[in-house]
């Protein structure tokens, strides 16, 4: 099969993978350029996955703040170079993440970061709430742990939706960048800070 060069460019220009990774795709696809993204984008993860172990002491700090200086956020997020952490990819990965934060306001970046005592006061509440319910226990206890599980892909910053593609959480967009780049990337900390906030807490932090 004869793939032409201008279906290449165009897969290169939407995915940026290699030359002759597009062909490969676009081989193993038919020419279906859909499909060819979709390969290309499970390979990237694959090799993403391998890399996620790796040790990352660089990156960048970057603040944000949202329009009508009401919201600010401070992130830090970390790669393996130097060279990495100024490229425009990983920049833009950073804001989106800033960003991110400023509009859902997580708790945390994954489950392990939050409180038990958060988790257990929730647990208690929803507990309460299956109760009036009148169904059985078996019944009500499928009941809280769904509703604990949306409590966490709410809270945990990894597990929301991401807020330029809801069909993607924070989590996809981090190995689509990692695969993207070629470098173990984490979402280290951040700090959200809202006016009137430290009237009633200390702010949230990772």
């Amino acid at each position: 099969m004869t793939i032409d060069a201008s279906i290449v460019k165009d897969l290169r220009g939407r995915t940026g993978a290699g030359i002759m990774d597009c062909k490969e795709a676009l081989l193993d696809s038919d020419g279906n350029v859909e499909k060819a993204v979709d390969f290309l984008r499970k390979k990237g993860i694959a090799k993403a996955e391998k890399k996620a172990g790796r040790e990352a002491d660089q990156g960048a700090v970057l603040s944000y703040i949202h329009p009508g200086n009401r919201i600010g956020v401070l992130v830090e997020v970390n790669c393996e170079t130097d060279f990495v952490a100024k490229t425009d990819g990983f920049q833009t990965f950073v804001k989106d993440v800033a960003m991110q934060i400023a509009a859902t306001n997580p708790l945390s970046v994954t489950r392990d970061g939050i409180d038990s005592v958060v988790v257990d006061k929730e647990k208690e509440i929803f507990t309460e709430q299956a109760k009036l319910s009148g169904k059985p226990d078996n019944v009500l206890e499928k009941i809280i742990e769904g509703r604990i599980e949306k409590f966490y892909q709410e809270n945990c910053l990894l597990e929301q939706s991401f807020i330029k593609d809801s069909d993607k959480s924070v989590q996809d967009i981090l190995m689509e960048t990692i695969a993207t780049l070629g470098e173990n990337i984490s979402i280290a900390r951040f700090s959200r800070f809202e006016v009137g906030d430290a009237l009633s807490s200390n702010g949230q932090a990772e």
